[in-house]
């Protein structure tokens, strides 16, 4: 577990400042700490907390959620080799507690030493999941106290927030196009007007099958 927590002091700060501005649009720290413990999924939080702020529109910010996590389906299967032999109980457990930092650590030590496991799976996400629930409780209760943030000139960091969570998703240059892919067609359905929920939607699967399109051309070759 010690391990991780380099991780876990880097979403820390971001969970802190998702938790500020979340409490300025109106969140309760208490609603705010049972989303990061029930949800547990930065990006999501982040642009359904947005879409709430914006409009009500709930199956809008419900779809931009799920598709930004839908990395979390190879994941999961992933870890179908670790979780073998557990029981039901705890792999719903492992399943729930694995976020981005604690699997791709898992899979790095488990790499240079076949022995990790299960055990080191679950206790680096239930450390990574109490630091997110704590800092973003923590950042709802400090901003739920302060009057403005834009006077503080932290406006931006919701913004920041999620730059950082999204650094630590970048797999190389070999990802480059399916990037910019998404990341045209999510401003092309902003500027035409449309909801910035449905816009990630668009963007998520245009790079969702620009990616398929080049593991075709790769297997081919």
């Amino acid at each position: 577990m010690i391990t991780i927590l380099p991780l876990a002091a880097g979403a820390a700060i971001y969970g802190f400042a998702f938790g500020l501005l979340a409490a300025q649009v109106g969140f309760p720290w208490w609603g705010v700490a049972l989303m990061s413990s029930l949800v547990h999924a930065g990006s999501s939080q982040i642009v359904a907390v947005e879409q709430f702020a914006a409009s009500p529109a709930v199956i809008g910010a419900a779809l931009a959620s799920a598709a930004l996590n839908l990395r979390y389906i190879g994941i999961v299967a992933s870890l179908s080799d670790i979780l073998d032999g557990l029981p039901l109980r705890f792999k719903l457990l492992a399943i729930h507690i694995t976020g981005d930092e604690n699997w791709a650590l898992t899979m790095s030590e488990r790499a240079k030493n076949p022995t990790i496991g299960a055990p080191f799976l679950i206790g680096s996400g239930i450390v990574m999941i109490s630091v997110w629930t704590l800092s973003t409780s923590f950042g709802a209760i400090v901003g739920s106290n302060l009057p403005n943030l834009e006077e503080f000139g932290l406006g931006f960091a919701f913004t920041a927030a999620f730059i950082a969570m999204a650094r630590g998703l970048w797999s190389g240059h070999s990802r480059l196009f399916p990037w910019l892919i998404s990341f045209f067609i999510t401003m092309i359905f902003v500027l035409l007007g449309l909801a910035k929920a449905y816009a990630i939607v668009a963007g998520t699967l245009a790079g969702l099958a620009c990616i398929a399109v080049l593991r075709r051309r790769s297997n081919h070759q």
